[in-house]
């Protein structure tokens, strides 16, 4: 009955349980968390041991560098059809599941996980679809997801759609209502991941929420909301996963391009599954994502840094002011009359000039949480810049009228309290 709805870019999806098995080894964070913490990862193996997992369908980022991608790969697709055989997914058609996660910190975050038309996404700028990217995409980091995916069997997800509801109509009335639905999970998360609890929407409740997406989805409310008049609306933004969603749309477009015979209404390649969730959501604090240049030399760095923006100084001041922490200290440095509007644009400009006259000669990576920047800023060679967060009320309006933030811009909240790998797909 719901695929029969008028849904607009977020719909329901033929959804994945896993069942009978240890749900705590089964779940784990998203693939691109931890990047310079390997221990993370290697800990996390050790915990899940011979169990089920989604960890042995994933590639974690951090070791993508190790020369195993292929092989690795390929061990993830036979980990899918094994557990496909094993009967190890309870198959929910036509679903859409309520999330409940409680997040470390004691806060609770809400979401409906589903699916997105792909058809409606655009993550390269030149299009203003429905959903669109937040934040700038790394083009590069686009192949190598593409070959993990090409072949898959199943997708996992960590993508968080955002929809801006401030009067909490489409997701909070959900809590409720739980006595209405079917529990379809409800355990504690590993390494700090807090609790997560899953009920399955009735018929009923899914029309309730597309009546409501759609009744944001006016042309006349969004251009009197963000001062847009005559553009096209955006009733979602991507607030995490992006890679992972633009990756989806490559291989997409891909098939479509190979196969254009093919009725692709349908195709499950056409689709992705997120989680959706409310901007305006209490628990989503948006944070700063940091960078630490690794493998450099951080005094000619920070000279160079001096020298690039016109009327640049040490010390804090009026401006955009980076803090930065290395192995001789620490200190401040304010470009005066920025041409960009956040901290985070005048910095990465910088940091893509230094890495493009300086190749091969270290490396820049992007890092969640002030501690773990200190730390490996305060590393020999390498150097942290702490950067300060952006508001999250920004978010759309500066997206419908700048078009795509610069790449890692924001985080929504730590990285323990990222969106863990859970229900899955088939994409075949």
């Amino acid at each position: 009955m719901t695929n029969q709805l008028p849904w607009k870019g977020f719909c329901p999806a033929h959804l994945l349980v896993p069942q009978n098995c240890d749900m705590k080894k089964w779940s784990v964070v998203a693939c691109d968390q931890y990047t310079s913490q390997p221990d993370y990862w290697h800990r996390v193996d050790a915990f899940i041991g011979d169990a089920p997992s989604s960890r042995k369908m994933i590639l974690p980022e951090v070791f993508l560098g190790e020369g195993h991608m292929l092989e690795d790969s390929q061990k993830a697709n036979e980990t899918m059809l094994k557990y496909l055989d094993e009967g190890l997914f309870r198959r929910c058609p036509d679903a859409m599941i309520y999330v409940e996660r409680w997040l470390a910190n004691g806060k609770l975050r809400r979401g409906i996980v589903g699916s997105v038309d792909l058809e409606q996404y655009d993550y390269k700028g030149s299009e203003l679809p429905l959903i669109r990217a937040t934040e700038g995409t790394v083009l590069s980091r686009i192949p190598p997801r593409m070959s993990v995916r090409r072949n898959a069997e199943l997708e996992l997800s960590h993508v968080m759609l955002l929809v801006d509801d401030p009067e909490h109509r489409v997701i909070e009335h959900l809590t409720y209502e739980t006595e209405e639905m079917e529990l379809l999970y409800d355990f504690d998360l590993m390494e700090n991941g807090g609790h997560i609890t899953g009920y399955l929407l009735t018929d009923e409740q899914k029309e309730d929420v597309c009546e409501l997406l759609n009744q944001l989805n006016d042309p006349e409310l969004f251009a009197e909301k963000y001062d847009a008049p005559n553009m096209p609306v955006m009733l979602y933004a991507v607030g995490d996963g992006n890679h992972s969603l633009a990756t989806a749309k490559a291989i997409y477009m891909e098939k479509k391009e190979q196969q254009p015979e093919l009725d692709w209404k349908r195709h499950p390649s056409r689709y992705a599954m997120v989680e959706l969730n409310n901007l305006h959501d209490a628990s989503l604090e948006f944070e700063a994502i940091h960078r630490v240049y690794f493998n450099t030399d951080p005094e000619r760095l920070l000279d160079e840094l001096l020298h690039y923006y016109p009327d640049t100084h040490e010390g804090a001041g009026e401006g955009h002011t980076f803090h930065y922490i290395w192995e001789k200290g620490e200190g401040d440095i304010t470009v005066a009359h920025p041409d960009a509007q956040l901290a985070v644009a005048a910095l990465q400009g910088f940091l893509d000039y230094y890495t493009a006259k300086y190749p091969g000669q270290g490396y820049v990576d992007y890092v969640h949480g002030e501690d773990v920047t200190r730390e490996l800023g305060r590393q020999p060679g390498n150097i942290g810049f702490l950067l300060p967060a952006m508001k999250k009320e920004q978010l759309f309006r500066g997206v419908i009228h700048d078009g795509a933030l610069p790449r890692k811009t924001f985080s929504m909240g730590e990285a323990h309290d990222k969106r863990f790998y859970l229900e899955a797909r088939q994409i075949k």
